[in-house]
């Protein structure tokens, strides 16, 4: 389960910006997870409930937001919905396409006091 992994460095460098920043506690935690990013969800927000025990956010509030995939079609230019890597284009049934969302998995706000 890579979102142990995950979960802990996220928690790590979350931990970081609060002691550069001289807090004492981390009060929330939000983070972005694309639909495509290959990260489960709920195993993430149990491997980071793990993870924040004993740290600067055990008590953190913990947002997860599921970012929706799209892609654009590089035949004819449709921006489709996209839920896996691997598809073809709903208009024109293209296999070459640019992922405009969906892969990310960032850190997008953490709460300090």
């Amino acid at each position: 389960m890579h979102e142990m992994s995950l979960a802990l460095n996220i928690i790590e460098l979350a931990e970081q910006a609060a002691r550069d920043a001289n807090a004492t506690s981390i009060t929330a935690i939000e983070i972005d997870v694309g639909e495509i990013a290959g990260v489960m969800l709920d195993a993430l927000e149990f491997s980071l409930s793990v993870a924040t025990r004993s740290t600067l956010a055990e008590e953190a509030k913990l947002t997860l937001h599921l970012i929706p995939g799209s892609a654009k079609c590089k035949d004819c230019g449709r921006t489709f919905h996209l839920s896996e890597r691997w598809a073809v284009c709903p208009l024109c049934g293209g296999l070459s396409f640019d992922i405009l969302a969906g892969k990310e998995l960032t850190i997008k706000s953490i709460d300090i006091e």
